[in-house]
């Protein structure tokens, strides 16, 4: 199924909201090309709701403008622009069995063929023959699917996703982000999902903008915001990362050293995104580094740091080390686990050592991030 309604890409240009003395969203610009999975991700309190809210007309900005294609929305009441909203908990009408809930808005707007297009959306959304079904009967991915069925049905240009699955329990959540994707490939509309998990943003998004404090902090791809982040909050909200505290050293053309405890650290040019001179955080993933007992087997282009483990947690897929270091830090480590061999234990000395071009270097002044421990999660998806 597509969808042929004229659409145009979502602009929010130089928006602010304001409640009383509280900012809630500061000066945010943001492009929602047409047709795109869009995530607006961050903490709760950072803004991304009341982003939404401004986009669906129940909120106004306190300043800044919001269009649609080349159409000023930004003073449209709800009901009046052409978009739908699909929120955590449903809204289902529980009196209306599916079909009605889902022919709601086409008897609403005094639509045709109403029987045919619902029949095709519940197609979509794979609950053929679940029309006669009341809400109550239904599983929580059922009525989810339902909720998108319903605001799906009348065409929107842009369709606006308020953690959705965040009723959901894990594996229903998972099964479901498949089924967003799919689904918004199908369709061809305009999706923008606006979530704290990163999981899910990294799943379901081709641009992800994280959010921080009401601002923008970096926007890009999901594989350009976990491999190059360029700020100590995203490298460790979108994913854990090991941020070692050193100082600017020499500067080349194709790369930074960087100084850490007496370690020289190479980082390549285009992942520095430290002040000229200074204190700097110098990151790396726990899963791009590797862990060895001998010194030797350490290749002579990578960067490497010694230490001790003080604890290894197998996960199943892999096992996490947190080792620290000579100056008292502790980092993780994650090795796959690729075969049955033998795990390193607690006390051993090791060496840590990793590609350059893994490596990233960010602005030491911003608040230090907690540190990674062996109960985090390494990454999205070790």
């Amino acid at each position: 199924m597509t969808m042929d309604t004229p659409t145009g890409a979502l602009q929010i240009v130089e928006v602010t909201k304001r409640f009383g003395k509280t900012t809630a969203v500061d000066d945010l610009s943001l492009t929602i090309p047409e047709g795109s999975f869009f995530a607006i991700l961050g903490p709760s309190g950072c803004g991304k709701s009341t982003t939404l809210r401004m986009v669906a007309g129940l909120e106004r900005p306190t300043s800044g403008r919001i269009f649609l294609g080349e159409r000023d929305i930004t003073d449209l009441r709800p009901h009046h622009r052409p978009l739908n909203t699909v929120f955590q908990n449903y809204a289902l009408f529980p009196h209306l069995n599916v079909f009605e809930n889902v022919a709601f808005g086409l008897r609403e707007r005094r639509q045709k063929d109403i029987a045919a297009k619902v029949e095709t959306i519940l197609e979509l959304v794979q609950l053929p023959g679940y029309g006669d079904r009341k809400p109550a009967q239904l599983s929580g991915g059922q009525q989810q699917r339902v909720a998108l069925a319903r605001a799906i049905v009348n065409e929107p240009q842009v369709l606006l996703l308020d953690e959705p699955l965040g009723a959901l329990d894990l594996r229903l959540r998972r099964q479901m982000q498949i089924e967003l994707k799919r689904i918004q490939t199908e369709v061809g509309l305009t999706f923008v999902l606006v979530t704290h998990d990163q999981e899910e943003a990294l799943t379901l998004a081709d641009t992800i903008a994280v959010m921080h404090d009401g601002r923008l902090e970096q926007l890009g791809s999901p594989v350009e915001l976990y491999e190059n982040p360029r700020t100590a909050f995203v490298a460790n909200f979108l994913g854990t990362s090991n941020l070692l505290s050193g100082e600017v050293g020499e500067r080349r053309d194709d790369a930074l050293v960087a100084d850490v405890a007496g370690h020289r650290i190479v980082v390549p040019a285009d992942r520095n995104h430290a002040p000229p001179s200074g204190r700097i955080y110098v990151g790396v993933r726990p899963e791009k580094l590797h862990i060895t007992t001998e010194e030797s087997q350490v290749p002579a282009d990578h960067n490497a740091i010694q230490g001790q483990v003080v604890d290894a947690s197998f996960t199943g897929i892999g096992t996490q080390y947190q080792v620290r270091l000579p100056w008292g830090q502790e980092v993780m480590a994650f090795a796959q686990n690729l075969s049955a061999g033998i795990r390193l234990a607690a006390g051993e000395q090791v060496t840590l050592h990793w590609d350059v071009a893994h490596t990233f270097a960010l602005d030491g002044a911003e608040e230090a991030p907690l540190a990674p421990t062996a109960k985090d999660t390494v990454g999205a998806r070790p």
